[in-house]
């Protein structure tokens, strides 16, 4: 598959045009063998027509402007895919493009031709299974409207129909570093296309999404405002314009984002304190909309203190904002729920979690009560009969495979349902009369067996979770990524510092229970064990949540 593709941005590689149409190049390679040639409109020794028809009156088709038109020409005839990429200017193809585009001329044939509506020219060669791609942005919020021109353009030399076209509104926001994850969200669709359309076409879906504008008008409107740094209230028609605060109008366009769906009742201030520029600002969050403050400064609710160097490396993706709390770059005071939740506050509103659209599976997302099943099965179980609570355990962990059908499995969960399975085993298999292994003390009217192995259980399973926190991620990380962002949580350091202590702690308390449950069996407070073994991880629970909350607050506040 020869594919040639025509830069006709006056920014040539450096076009927001050229990454869309790069993508599209990606996607047709992923699903079929390309060779790939460019032009460079800029960069080419390109004169405009001279209008003299020499290449039709000397019948060779040949121009008579000698310069590298000819070139382009040649690898027309080369390719068998010609992808036209351009930005709109003035709601037209840039300047230098339409020259190139003037000069086919000597690829037509100066006998009109009958068969055309409007009386065109026939072809000079046979260009009979070619095809073209027309890939374009612009600055403004919807292609509709705005590419009439354009269209009307090349359905006149390529025919109606003959090609086709992805128009991306809100292409200068591909400028923007800062908004990097929407933009390669779009170029990821882009890349689909390419796949696509080398198949069998464009499907009806994926043209759905490239015409979805990134943002919805009033917020892309304002973004672009602001982008350009220039003060609004300035007099600008007589040339009084000053350029604003770079502090403040990153401000404006982060404030540009805000989700005024995440509103839950009580407004909130975010302040942005940049210590590098000594300033600070102020994004009230309303319920129908958002205020910058300058002065006048509201009582926050939450406060991010950094430098602005800082701030934009982490829009623009440089550095992930949990890497810069964790390296102490940034600090925060008061509400810690909007760092959590950022994306609800300044996105789309959807969070990903570890779900199948995330792991690319049809799984559901992890879930610890499949991991504590069989651990509980075996505890209740047993302790009422070790014969018949062993059977009922090891037919729970039968059954929790056929849920795992659609729930992602962690390693934890094959460990505990095999372990359960091998402690039920053992109940079966061992005789219940072990007295010289127990102490004399021990008056219980449990057999001797279940006295033994309900302790080494609790131990067993307290040290899972120990020895867990010596890996990279802790277990109670595999189960709490879920409300926190998916598996992009993991990349998180704080999130994966607070699992650890919570891990750490859950395992020591297990390991403290096999202890007191293995000598209170032979006290006179053996029949409150199971009560006490209840209580103690309900009070465990309630300061794991708290804890949660308290901790990467108390760090990010440093």
């Amino acid at each position: 598959m020869n594919i040639l593709l025509i830069n006709g941005s006056p920014k040539g590689i450096g076009s927001n045009t050229y990454r869309l149409s790069k993508a599209f190049i990606d996607g047709i390679g992923d699903v079929s063998q390309t060779e790939c040639t460019e032009v460079i409109v800029k960069d080419m020794d390109i004169k405009s027509c001279l209008g003299c028809f020499g290449c039709w009156k000397n019948g060779k088709g040949i121009c008579v402007v000698k310069d590298e038109m000819q070139d382009v020409l040649d690898r027309m005839m080369w390719a068998d895919v010609t992808i036209w990429s351009f930005g709109l200017y003035f709601f037209n193809v840039p300047g230098k493009m339409k020259m190139l585009i003037d000069r086919q001329l000597p690829l037509s044939l100066p006998f009109m031709d009958s068969d055309s509506e409007s009386g065109g020219h026939p072809s000079r060669y046979d260009m009979s299974g070619k095809r073209h791609v027309v890939i374009s942005t612009c600055g403004f919020y919807t292609a509709q409207g705005n590419y009439e021109s354009v269209n009307a353009m090349f359905d006149h030399f390529l025919g109606k129909g003959n090609y086709e076209t992805i128009y991306c509104p809100e292409g200068e926001l591909f400028r923007v570093p800062e908004l990097h994850q929407k933009t390669d969200e779009y170029l990821d669709v882009v890349r689909k296309a390419g796949a696509e359309f080398i198949q069998s076409g464009i499907t009806a879906g994926t043209r759905e999404k490239l015409d979805t504008p990134l943002f919805p008008r009033d917020v892309f409107e304002k973004m672009a405002d602001a982008s350009w740094g220039i003060d609004q209230t300035a007099d600008v028609e007589n040339s009084t314009a000053v350029k604003s605060d770079p502090a403040f109008s990153f401000t404006r366009q982060m404030a540009a984002l805000y989700n005024k769906d995440s509103h839950d009742g009580k407004d909130r201030v975010l302040e942005m304190s940049y210590t590098d520029e000594g300033k600070r600002y102020q994004i009230v969050m309303k319920k129908d909309g958002y205020e910058v403050l300058q002065d006048n400064f509201r009582p926050y609710t939450t406060k991010i203190e950094t430098a602005l160097t800082v701030w934009r490396d982490i829009a623009a993706g440089k550095i992930s904002g949990s890497e810069a709390m964790a390296k102490r770059m940034y600090r925060v005071e008061g509400d810690f729920d909007l760092m959590l939740h950022w994306n609800r506050y300044f996105g789309d509103g959807e969070e990903p979690a570890a779900s199948a659209e995330s792991s690319g599976t049809n799984q559901k997302g992890t879930t610890m009560l499949l991991m504590l099943l069989p651990w509980i099965a075996l505890w209740v179980g047993v302790s009422i009969d070790s014969k018949i609570g062993s059977f009922v355990t090891i037919g729970i962990c039968g059954l929790l495979q056929l849920l795992f059908a659609r729930n992602r499995r962690t390693v934890y969960d094959g460990i505990s349902s095999a372990a359960a399975i091998g402690f039920s085993l053992a109940a079966l298999l061992l005789p219940e009369n072990v007295s010289p292994l127990m102490p004399e003390t021990f008056s219980l009217t449990l057999p001797d067996t279940v006295r033994l192995l309900l302790p080494v259980s609790y131990l067993a399973f307290g040290l899972m979770w120990c020895v867990s926190c010596l890996c990279r991620i802790p277990l109670t990380a595999w189960y709490s990524m879920n409300d926190y962002n998916g598996e992009s949580a993991m990349n998180n350091p704080l999130f994966v510092r607070t699992n650890r202590i919570l891990t750490m702690a859950w395992g020591v308390l297990y390991v403290l229970t096999s202890v007191w449950t293995f000598f209170l069996m032979g006290s006179e407070i053996s029949s409150y064990i199971a009560i006490i073994n209840n209580i103690v991880p309900i009070a465990m629970g309630i300061f794991t949540k708290w804890f949660q909350g308290w901790y990467p607050a108390h760090y990010a506040s440093k």
